[in-house]
């Protein structure tokens, strides 16, 4: 998976939206509901990296011309959407 750019794309991809989740779904209910601050610093900055990450192979694969304008764009978005790495994975997966 990660030889070529698209594969890249798909496992920093896959990445990003795990840790998105994991920020949601448990650092914050942490945070708000246990009054543990620590969990949302520590998942947010990993989260972040990641986020920056997944946008800078986004953009080597579209200057790469292995991902269409569209596509870029398409990955983008999905990336502030839950579960939506995931779905673009099964896209790219079966392009």
């Amino acid at each position: 998976m990660w030889n070529t750019h698209v594969g890249r794309v798909r496992g920093v991809g896959l990445l990003e939206g795990a840790s998105f989740l994991i920020l949601l779904l448990i650092a914050m209910p942490l945070k708000y509901g246990a009054g543990i601050d620590k969990a949302v610093s520590v998942v947010g900055m990993v989260h972040g990296v990641l986020f920056v990450l997944y946008l800078i192979v986004i953009a080597h694969a579209f200057f790469a011309r292995r991902l269409t304008f569209r596509m870029s764009a398409v990955a983008v978005v999905a990336s502030i959407v839950p579960f939506g790495p995931f779905w673009l994975d099964r896209k790219l997966r079966n392009a």
